[in-house]
């Protein structure tokens, strides 16, 4: 049936009538209609209409590598050929799954040597706040039960994932857990105010202890925390809040959760946000570009200290997922990894932010609406505001940001708004020449969203 469709339009009416998609006003969706993605190649997406699209955003900051590369597709024909799928659950294993293991153990950051597979970030995320309340009953401390996040934190969108972030909306909509607490971000930008970075960052961090002290430390299991807030807006953190942040979870004896599930595989142009900060984690979530989106997957590890305990005490862990170290996905995995580094796209990620930051501010960074170009590696943000001297935002926070983004997706430029920041994540592959075009369009865009602005003042 499906093999005689072929208009957008036909898949527009039948993806209203059947399809129901993430984090979407749906009345909205079906009143303007969706945008058909047909196929991808490199940093490029080519809707049913024709449109060539520069993703900006490489999908939900995953896809590394960028589209349609044949030996990640060769790494998945094979393995699916051999061996498509068994569990992990009878005393079995397969041997991807030990070998990306082996590989992640050999990459990540000090002491995180130990490797639990799920599907996708929220998976990995459920798994470590899981994990850390099982570590502490087994140790005879189940009051150790509350979770420490940051407000504009994003852990994903199970329920516990979404308890530990700090998305206003989504606490909302679905309420709040028990046992669950949120501090300030360590967004200077947004609420530094007239503190000077480094000052605001350990502003941020003791304001986390400030938490601690007040629930009693005998009563946090953990705290987690992005090693830059991703969907919260690439907030950055000063160079003083992590150092700080490591003092504060040995002194009271809090397990630390490195969420790197954006920032990891080199994203900040480092293997892990954690190796860019000096972070110090107990476990640490990875997913996305594991496979750079290729297939679903993700692996945390955790370090000796909670390994230990698992293996050594806790008995049987009742916990898993029927996924739980896919032979194809990891298969992908493996390769992935390998094409990162025999290409150097890692380290690669640092001269490309650079560039692309310098080329941005050249395009845009005069514009009145342009208050602040930030970035590490190739994840960053642009801010804009109502005065840029002072840092004020626009009223109605929110509505000049998708301006913008429909500015930049007309532009033939996938871009993505939180508030009223604008993010950016390429694939690491882009080239020098594509940063040039994306700066391009992305003057187009800020040029056609100020001229917006202007003009709804000067009414």
């Amino acid at each position: 049936m499906l093999d005689n469709i072929d208009s957008a339009m036909n898949w527009q009416a039948l993806d209203a009538a059947h399809h129901l998609h993430p984090f979407t006003d749906h009345k909205d969706l079906h009143e303007r209609g969706v945008k058909v993605i047909e196929r991808a190649e490199g940093v490029f997406l080519y809707d049913a209409k024709g449109n060539k699209i520069m993703d900006g955003m490489a999908g939900l900051w995953c896809v590394s590598l960028g589209y349609s590369r044949p030996e990640l597709v060769e790494a998945a024909a094979k393995q699916m050929a051999t061996l498509p799928y068994y569990n992990t659950f009878f005393k079995t294993t397969n041997k991807p799954a030990v070998a990306l293991a082996t590989k992640l153990a050999s990459i990540a950051p000090e002491g995180l040597k130990h490797v639990f597979y799920g599907c996708s970030g929220s998976e990995a995320v459920d798994t470590a706040l899981r994990t850390a309340r099982v570590y502490w009953q087994t140790l005879g401390k189940p009051e150790k039960k509350i979770i420490i996040g940051r407000e504009y934190g994003y852990h994903g969108s199970t329920t516990l994932g979404a308890s530990a972030g700090g998305m206003v909306d989504m606490h909302r909509q679905s309420g709040d857990m028990p046992n669950f607490v949120h501090v300030i971000p360590p967004y200077w930008y947004g609420k530094g105010g007239q503190m000077s970075p480094e000052e605001f960052g350990l502003y941020a961090a003791k304001e986390a202890e400030k938490k601690i002290l007040e629930l009693g430390p005998e009563n946090v299991a953990t705290f987690i925390g992005e090693p830059i807030q991703g969907a919260g807006g690439v907030l950055i953190p000063p160079s003083t809040y992590w150092p700080e942040i490591n003092r504060i979870c040995k002194q009271y004896d809090i397990l630390l959760i490195a969420d790197e599930v954006i920032c990891g595989y080199g994203r900040t142009g480092k293997w892990f946000g954690t190796d860019y900060f000096g972070i110090k984690p107990d476990m640490m979530t990875t997913a996305k570009g594991l496979t750079s989106g290729y297939l679903p997957l993700s692996a945390l590890l955790m370090n000796n200290r909670v390994a230990d305990v698992l293996i050594n005490e806790v008995g049987e862990y009742y916990h898993g997922f029927t996924y739980s170290g896919h032979p194809v996905s990891c298969a992908v995995g493996l390769k992935n990894i390998e094409i990162l580094e025999n290409e150097n796209l890692v380290e690669g990620a640092t001269a490309k932010g650079e560039l692309l930051r310098a080329k941005l501010n050249e395009a845009i960074g005069d514009l009145p609406i342009v208050g602040e170009i930030r970035g590490v590696g190739l994840i960053g943000a642009i801010e804009l505001t109502a005065d840029k001297r002072t840092r004020k935002f626009f009223e109605k926070n929110g509505r000049v940001g998708v301006i913008c983004r429909d500015h930049c997706i007309a532009a033939g430029l996938m871009m993505r708004a939180t508030r009223d920041t604008m993010l950016f994540s390429p694939p690491l592959s882009i080239t020098e020449a594509e940063i040039e075009k994306f700066a391009a369009m992305a003057k187009i865009a800020f040029e056609k969203t100020f001229a917006d602005v202007r003009a709804e003042v000067a009414l």
